[in-house]
């Protein structure tokens, strides 16, 4: 991290976080390359950050990611990118009508036509017919002109001030390590399970703490994030029957509890930092499969 963060003042924008908060925008010393068809609110751009951070773990397959309040709602992979807009939107219909949607690839006049001026779109290339029939319905959207294969190298620190200082730390660039990468449980679970169990542990890096994500077939079906004790019972009960045999993404280690709320969901295989010696029996007793990662992605 460098001693000195230098900021250029760019604008000051709208309002801040509600509209009674003044709010400006600076340039800092790294950042990518966009347009957008009009000027970026406060919360676009919150909403659009989170949304390309997680894109930018999925840039090299159709992916779409829906933000909502600058809080994740959906996450699915597609074998085209209007596969991944159905499937995404599915994972929660009533919230996304309006927030940021992000794009891994081109989004065509058909995608376009299913969009509303509560929406933000971002993505790397847009049709010209999609621009033209975004713009007849006032719809706001952003090109992304840095390759998002190259959009990690531009995350920077996190910067909080605070009365009693002001933290700046790295960002969570951490990825999955086959040392501690292992296979727990006496079941082992199909590749295709181990597939969705990393697709699932991607996004907790990107959701608040205790976040809990389960996913099935490339698609979050249930997200927890902030919550305590319930925050298992939270993501199981928005999956509902989507959670049988699907996996659970967990950024803390279970408890025998949340183990059982799981069973009784009928999860599959569940993924998580690490494992207590009780909970692994368990597992074992119920022929769960189990991975544990020893990274923690546990954040405030």
């Amino acid at each position: 991290m460098e001693d000195t963060i230098k900021l250029e003042f760019i604008k000051d924008l709208t309002s801040g976080a509600t509209i009674n908060q003044k709010a400006r925008l600076y340039q800092s010393h790294n950042m990518i390359d966009y347009q957008a068809s009009s000027e970026l609110t406060y919360s676009d751009v919150l909403n659009v950050t989170l949304a390309l951070n997680i894109a930018s773990e999925f840039y090299d397959v159709c992916a779409t990611v829906l933000v909502k309040n600058n809080t994740l709602t959906g996450v699915a992979l597609g074998s085209t990118i209007f596969d991944s807009f159905q499937k995404a939107v599915d994972c929660n219909p009533i919230d996304s009508v309006c927030g940021a949607i992000a794009f891994t690839k081109t989004v065509d006049v058909e995608l376009a036509r299913l969009f509303t001026p509560q929406h933000i779109i971002v993505s790397p290339e847009f049709t010209a017919e999609a621009e033209n029939c975004m713009e007849s319905k006032k719809i706001k959207y952003v090109k992304l002109n840095t390759p998002l294969n190259e959009y990690k190298n531009y995350l920077q620190e996190e910067i909080c001030v605070t009365p009693l200082g002001t933290i700046v730390q790295e960002m969570n660039k951490k990825e999955l390590d086959k040392d501690s990468f292992k296979v727990v449980t006496n079941k082992k679970p199909t590749v295709e399970q181990i597939e969705d169990a990393i697709f699932a542990w991607k996004i907790t890096k990107y959701i608040k703490s205790a976040g809990v994500v389960v996913a099935k077939d490339f698609k979050t079906t249930g997200i927890a994030q902030g919550l305590q004790t319930p925050a298992f019972e939270y993501a199981l009960n928005c999956a509902c029957d989507n959670a049988k045999e699907g996996v659970l993404a967990s950024d803390v280690p279970l408890t025998m509890h949340d183990l059982n709320v799981a069973i009784q969901n009928r999860i599959s295989l569940i993924i998580q930092p690490g494992v207590a010696p009780d909970i692994l029996k368990q597992a074992n007793k119920f022929e769960i499969s189990m991975i544990t990662t020893g990274i923690s992605n546990f954040s405030l």
